[in-house]
């Protein structure tokens, strides 16, 4: 049970990284080198480095997105910096030394480090092994007592020339009290003037402890212990610990034989960890402190952590995950103006994404290479052989399951498009599936691979073209073929249209006056249509243009096609064919035919995005589509808005792998689901969750009233009750209380497909932390949740104290007397 054995254990620091290494740390806009030490702490916190001054540099790992060595490294551009390191000369080697590390607050604002080693292949190593540390599910979702003791690791770490601990640096960490932290030093003894210095010796752990009891006393938990002490008693036995840890940290629901309840011989193990009085641990006894520092450890993790680690099952077929994905990868803002970025499709693949975006347009023709950009907009342009390169270097660092490349293809040159797929074979090398596996023809009936069939693999997704001889299309002289091969008709994907009379895809057999009209809208200006699609919900979506033949060749199993029907659909019977909808397409569709939407997801994919009118980059509620079981809810990953947020934590389990395997009712085609339903569903047990917001440590720097939000995504059928603490009643952001009764969500029709969501907010509504937390990666109990912030970072100081209760979901009708 992990309440007495913690299922994971915190990332193991290789000796090499805490011993250190010299490197050369350089600068281009300073064209600045400086010789320093790299260093990891050896709890695995920070990677820091020292200069040549003994000044120190920090970088929290939890705040590393990235670490690249070799070619993908970060060059010196200016010439004074490429001299110090010889890297004009020939066999210069400069290659095998480098090593960047990239971090920041979300995927937009980034820092590049970049360090030259003194002996070559010494990059690649920190590079492996501090992205291991960075990406060990426990980095961002540590214990309370973790983010206690990095605070404690920083402290220790940061000394003055004469090797002694500033006080002045106890105020800036602490800031929201100032007189209540000299009140806690003095409490321990330790000299509280703003210009005086602590002995390093002087400030160990048990008086590190005892300071933060002082400066956050915690009077809440003190009555928890004493409804379980001995009465009259200052202590609790082995035997009331163990009561207590049965009685309330234990998920009531749980089988008694398969998890036997906790025995007093058991519990003694966490007396020897957390209790501080040596006599009371020979005597069995844990003291209200001890009680703490248990409750702030891994033990009472609020998170199932199993279920952080790869945990389901990946051999079914593709379409029965919901795959982490982005839309307009590119952009690093709005989606009118702003900068277009290779490094985006680094980042979001980095973090769990799976499926990527590429608006690809016809590049100037002084060099026809292909470019990405937001056609008809003001966003900059990126090369699509630089966005190839990023996807090759990152798509397999986080997750070794398949990426999906969703292509916009507006490139109407046979000769560029030809350009895209040797890019495509030559960058991505054996990673690229270029035909279908042997095992799953693409025939009617035939369900897709799995993740596990195609591990490690790229797929294209781009219109793909019947072509009835081995000969390319015909090209002018000058290798643009102009109206050759089938006509390069506006259309998209939601709107292939005319290019289904020439392939035989779904759309072959739409009635002739559809294409008729079809044509007809072609026939006007087509600037005006373009600009009309532009500014329409579709987007450039809808011009897209024909696929030759080398494009076509890659694309196997996500073939984009128009929509016709579900009706159409289940008579094609093709797992490989894929549509794409807008949000209010998507809605639309959902809105009249539920179950049929859910059953079309059973047997092949969709891919929803968000509607062209976005200018902003918002983003939609993925809910919605993720309770009818699509697949590819696409979002503007740059924009850490509420339904970015809701993604970030929902792929962070299941290894991060960027799969998540739905439920069986949308995976069987034997079962039906409707998600707008409020009946319970067959075999699902729906669940009552109820939280208790009980306190807060540290939730702010500055000394305000909050107050906190609790809210519950899932099916619309669930009691959708959205809560809201009152304001403290003081400015303390230390310690305040809330002494509210339970938020009780009383009927979950599918925890599997629900989330948690608890944010603490200031008085003025402003964002200080919160987490979304899967109902069923949540453990029953009291609490410390860890807050992150807006981009699902987690955050060192604020936590919120929290008591969760989950039980099987019972109806008035069934209830006792």
């Amino acid at each position: 049970m992990s309440l007495l054995n913690p299922v994971l254990l915190p990332p193991k620091v290789k000796a090499y990284l805490s011993q250190g290494e010299r490197f050369i740390k350089w600068d281009d806009e300073t064209t600045i080198a400086s010789p320093v030490i790299l260093r990891v702490d050896p709890k695995g916190y920070y990677l820091y480095w020292t200069y040549q001054s003994k000044e120190m540099e920090f970088l929290d790992i939890t705040s590393i997105r990235d670490t690249r060595f070799g070619r993908f490294a970060k060059l010196p551009k200016s010439q004074k910096l490429r001299d110090v390191f010889n890297m004009d000369f020939p066999d210069n080697n400069f290659l095998l030394k480098t090593l960047t590390v990239v971090s920041g607050p979300d995927m937009v604002d980034l820092t590049f480090h970049n360090f030259v080693s003194y002996k070559e292949n010494v990059g690649k190593n920190w590079a492996e092994d501090v992205l291991a540390l960075v990406k060990h599910p426990l980095t961002a979702n540590a214990s309370r007592l973790t983010f206690l003791d990095k605070i404690l690791v920083k402290l220790k770490m940061q000394l003055n020339p004469e090797g002694k601990i500033p006080v002045k640096n106890f105020f800036q960490m602490f800031p929201a009290d100032r007189k209540r932290v000299e009140a806690a030093l003095s409490t321990c003894h330790l000299p509280k003037g703003k210009n005086d210095a602590i002995n390093p010796e002087d400030f160990p752990e048990s008086v590190y402890k005892s300071f933060l009891m002082s400066l956050c006393p915690r009077p809440e938990i003190d009555e928890i212990f004493t409804s379980y002490h001995a009465k009259a008693k200052p202590y609790m036995t082995k035997e009331h610990l163990t009561k207590f840890i049965n009685q309330k940290q234990r998920d009531s629901r749980l089988n008694s034989l398969l998890f036997p309840p906790a025995r007093p011989d058991q519990v003694q193990g966490l007396i020897d960890k957390y209790e501080p009085s040596g006599i009371n641990i020979q005597r069995g006894q844990l003291s209200p402190e001890g009680m703490v520092w248990f409750l702030c450890g891994p033990e009472n993790s609020v998170l199932a952590q199993d279920k952080l680690l790869l945990h389901h099952d990946m051999t079914q077929p593709l379409n029965h995950y919901f795959i982490n994905s982005s839309h307009n990868t590119y952009l690093t803002g709005g989606q009118f103006s702003g900068l277009s970025s290779a490094e985006m499709y680094r980042q979001v693949l980095l973090a769990g994404c799976r499926c990527v975006e590429l608006d690809c347009w016809k590049g100037k023709p002084t060099d026809e290479e292909p470019i990405i950009t937001h056609g008809f907009t003001m966003t900059t342009d990126i090369y699509f052989k630089e966005a190839i390169e990023a996807i090759a270097e990152s798509a397999f660092k986080t997750s070794p399951y398949p990426v999906i490349l969703s292509f916009e293809n507006h490139v109407d040159s046979p000769r560029q498009q030809a350009k895209m797929a040797e890019y495509c074979r030559t960058i991505f090398g054996d990673m690229l599936l270029t035909e279908p596996l042997e095992k799953f023809p693409l025939n009617p009936g035939v369900p897709l691979p799995s993740p596990e069939d195609l591990r490690g693999k790229i797929l294209i997704k781009n219109k793909k073209n019947q072509f009835s001889s081995p000969a390319a299309p015909s090209k002018e002289p000058d290798g643009d073929a102009e109206g050759s091969g089938p006509p390069s008709a506006p259309v998209g994907e939601d709107t292939v249209l005319r290019e289904a009379v020439w392939t035989g895809e779904e759309g072959a057999e739409l009635e002739d006056e559809e294409v008729e009209e079809e044509e007809e809208e072609e026939s006007g200006n087509l600037d005006e249509e373009e600009m009309k699609k532009m500014q329409s919900d579709e987007g450039t979506a809808g011009l897209e243009v024909t696929a030759y033949k080398e494009m076509s060749s890659l694309v196997n199993y996500i073939q984009p096609t128009k929509f016709i029907s579900f009706e159409f659909s289940a008579q094609k019977n093709r797992s490989y064919v894929i549509s794409s909808f807008t949000e209010l397409k998507a809605y639309d569709l959902l809105s009249k035919a539920s179950v049929q939407f859910v059953d079309y997801n059973k047997r092949q994919m969709s891919r929803i995005y968000p509607k062209g009118t976005r200018m902003d980059s918002s983003n939609y509620m993925p809910q919605m589509f993720w309770n009818a079981g699509c697949q590819m809810v696409a979002l503007n990953f740059q924009t850490m808005d509420l339904p970015m947020q809701q993604n970030m934590a929902l792929f962070e389990f299941n290894g991060q792998s960027g799969y998540l395997l739905k439920h069986e009712f949308m995976r069987r085609p034997d079962k039906q689901f409707n998600p707008f339903s409020v009946d319970r569903i067959d075999v699902v047990v729906a669940t009552t969750l109820s939280i208790t917001v009980i306190s807060g440590q540290f939730l702010s720097e500055r000394s305000v009233r909050t107050y906190v939000e609790v809210e519950l995504f899932g099916l619309p059928g669930d009691t959708k009750r959205r809560y809201r603490t009152k304001l403290s009643p003081t400015t303390n952001s230390i310690n305040p209380v809330w002494k509210e009764e339970p938020f009780v969500f009383e009927k979950i029709l599918m925890p599997e497909l629900a989330s948690l969501r608890v944010a603490v907010m200031e008085e003025g509504n402003k964002f200080l932390g919160h987490r979304i937390i899967p109902i069923n990666a949540l453990n029953s109990g009291y609490h410390h949740l860890c807050l992150h912030s807006e981009s699902n970072m987690p955050l060192t100081m604020p936590a919120l104290f929290v008591f969760l209760e989950m039980k099987d979901y019972v109806p008035d009708t069934w209830a006792g007397p």
